[in-house]
């Protein structure tokens, strides 16, 4: 019922938050309006009362180039894979610079996941963009679950483990292999996703960097952690899962709604966010464009959310902040035929891992990212790395300044560090398909050897 009532009330609100703007630009303007007294601060008010009512929709990526070797790298967006809960999204770049072109097809791939924790994906603008300047970048791009037909089934956690060892090993087909950058949220989710993997003896990414999450969200435990440990599982499904009204396509599955993410969001800090509309009323009035656009681009993204799939979320809860089911190695992951396969971090043993925490972060405490060193036990020590990012908060540690001048060139070396296949100590764990394979290529080349005379041969590598 309450989502209807918000419906209701955001349905009400439109005609208003449309006026609001209409009148905010009429006393900006010139002419009658334009000349009144106090007329710019009408002017500023209107569009502050309209900001604070107007619906806010999923942004976009907006990234039409990126420099790479002094050059204007031109950037397409390409959905690669469509899931209903998601999509594969690719960043092509394009260049007519010969030079340029053969630095672009000798750099890394890197998948990058985000976070299905309200925003959406287009929060890692600022990580995709300096990324592309040295990397072949994907993302996972989550869709708003009220947009998802009932028709298309239940998603639950075990279901985003799947999805990113789908997405994985479609990028080891397509390149060999990659590096997958995981941050908040899907720390514990890609964790597992390549430890599954690893078991399993399949092919495993180059490296794996951890940023800002809730490995084990008992160590410094934050007022995000207290609120899913403290509440029971049954407050959570009674209390913040409703289903979706109608006039949507996913009418009638039950989700953990936007609007009620948003709120504690800013509950989170209200002064703090009530200084900032002001400061945008104060920049409106004095005429800094440059300030007022920061304020707007800012509150574009934060503002837009999405609903979260309530299985999806309780599972979660219950998973990650109740059970600490990974820590505690009693994690079981349904595959997509339904078998149950136990979490094993410590069978991972060829992929780099570097964790990457704010000294300031209020969202995922310290040591929570780090407590993945405890759990990869058969990563050698030399190929395992933690950065702390002084005076970073939790969005610090990938957007904005110190992201740039600190984190990436982290992330970027370690990357660059492990991008060729590192050599270990003991048997070298493949897959029974990759062995039957090797079989008949070697035996493939031996018959050929037997019936082909030996010749002196040039060929031309690429």
């Amino acid at each position: 019922m309450l989502y209807h009532l918000y419906e209701a009330q955001r349905s009400l609100m439109e005609p208003f938050a449309d006026f609001a703007q209409a009148a905010s630009k009429l006393y900006a303007q010139g002419g009658v309006f334009g000349r009144a007294p106090l007329a710019q601060r009408v002017a500023a008010g209107y569009d502050l009362l309209y900001r604070l009512g107007k619906d806010y929709e999923k942004p976009e990526f907006d990234i039409k180039t990126v420099n790479v070797d002094n050059d204007d790298v031109v950037i397409q967006e390409v959905v690669e894979i469509e899931k209903p809960f998601c999509q594969l999204r690719r960043f092509k770049r394009f260049t007519d610079d010969p030079h340029t072109l053969q630095t672009l097809k000798g750099q890394p791939v890197v998948l990058i996941v985000a976070p299905l924790s309200g925003h959406y994906a287009t929060l890692l603008r600022d990580t995709v963009r300096t990324m592309l300047q040295d990397h072949k970048v994907y993302i996972t791009d989550w869709i708003n679950a009220r947009l998802v037909p009932l028709s298309e089934g239940e998603f639950r956690l075990d279901g985003y483990v799947n999805y990113i060892q789908e997405f994985i090993r479609h990028l080891q087909a397509e390149y060999g292999n990659c590096h997958v950058i995981s941050v908040c949220q899907p720390t514990v989710p890609v964790l597992a996703a390549v430890s599954l993997m690893a078991s399993r003896g399949e092919k495993v990414p180059l490296s794996l960097t951890m940023m800002g999450g809730p490995i084990d969200a008992r160590k410094s435990p934050t007022a995000v952690n207290n609120l899913a440990m403290n509440k029971s599982y049954e407050w959570f499904e009674n209390n913040v899962i409703y289903r979706v009204p109608q006039g949507f396509p996913g009418a009638g599955r039950r989700v953990y709604p936007g609007f009620l993410q948003h709120t504690g969001f800013v509950a989170m800090n209200p002064d703090r966010h009530a200084s900032s509309h002001y400061d945008y009323f104060k920049d409106l009035i004095k005429g800094d464009d440059a300030s007022a656009e920061a304020h707007r681009k800012f509150y574009d993204e934060y503002n837009a959310v999405l609903d979260m799939d309530a299985d999806y979320y309780l599972d979660t809860i219950r998973t990650v902040f109740q059970d600490f089911d990974l820590v505690n190695g009693t994690w079981k992951v349904k595959a997509p035929d339904g078998t149950p396969e136990l979490v094993r971090p410590q069978d991972i043993h060829s992929t780099g891992v570097l964790t990457v925490e704010g000294e300031l972060d209020d969202i995922s405490g310290a040591g929570q990212t780090r407590a993945a060193h405890e759990l990869c036990t058969g990563v050698p020590p030399a190929h395992q790395r933690h950065y702390e990012v002084k005076g970073a908060g939790h969005y610090g540690i990938f957007s904005g300044r110190r992201w740039r001048d600190k984190v990436y060139p982290e992330v970027k070396a370690f990357i660059a560090a492990h991008d060729k296949p590192q050599k270990r100590a003991g048997r070298p764990i493949v897959s029974a398909e990759d062995t039957i394979k090797a079989a008949a290529a070697a035996k493939s080349t031996a018959v050929a050897r037997k019936s082909t005379p030996a010749r002196r041969t040039r060929g031309a590598a690429r």
